[in-house]
């Protein structure tokens, strides 16, 4: 399968080349973080795409000055709501009604449920929900750029809140979550380049219940 197979292909890449990714498969594993499933259909979340390597240095000096964040052709940064609001949660069950042209009572009865709840929370358990939602994404960003061929390092070691700092975040009531920088690997500096991938097996992985 050849999804399979670009899955085998990937790796958390130790260092980049430079090359840039073509926006039309930047598009597509952007387009695929886009479709991605979140809980009630919220997507709690935001993708700022980083091409300014200015930019990308002041990142990399809090990111424990990894050569990727810099080497990389885009820099893509998950940021989730820091929290949920009615005016959120009623933007995208409008939207919806907008898009299937309809308003359904069982749906609107769901969106009432919702502002009932998320906005009673407090603003870190609503954080961390809306950030699993954004891992949700961004394991799809992964996905997907392996099946286009292009590399990718998940890099969760950096200083979220410089990096809000950087990037304005906050005031767009947005929190860093993970950084994925984008682009194609550098086999002659990389030592990890090489070497066999390592996963368990599935019969230690993988609990079947009949």
């Amino acid at each position: 399968m050849e999804l399979l197979d670009n899955l085998n292909w990937r790796y958390a890449t130790k260092a980049m080349c430079g090359e840039k990714v073509s926006e039309e498969k930047m598009n597509n594993i952007l387009e695929a973080a886009r479709l991605a499933p979140t809980s009630s259909g919220l997507q709690p979340f935001e993708i700022i795409v980083i091409k300014n390597q200015k930019i990308k240095e002041e990142i990399k000096a809090i990111a424990w000055n990894q050569s990727v964040v810099t080497d990389c052709s885009h820099l893509l940064v998950f940021a989730a709501w820091d929290t949920y609001t009615p005016e959120r949660i009623n933007k995208m069950f409008d939207l919806t009604n907008e898009i299937r042209d309809t308003k359904n009572e069982g749906w609107e009865n769901y969106r009432q449920m919702l502002l009932n709840a998320y906005p009673q929370k407090d603003a870190e358990e609503n954080f961390i929900h809306a950030s699993k939602q954004a891992y949700i994404a961004f394991g799809i960003a992964l996905v997907a750029a392996a099946f286009e061929q292009v590399d990718t390092t998940p890099i969760e070691g950096f200083d979220p809140a410089a990096v809000d700092k950087i990037l304005g975040l906050r005031e767009k009531g947005l929190r860093s979550v993970v950084l994925l920088p984008v682009g194609y690997r550098n086999p002659d500096k990389d030592w990890l380049a090489n070497l066999p991938k390592v996963r368990k097996s599935k019969e230690d992985l993988v609990t079947v219940i009949e």
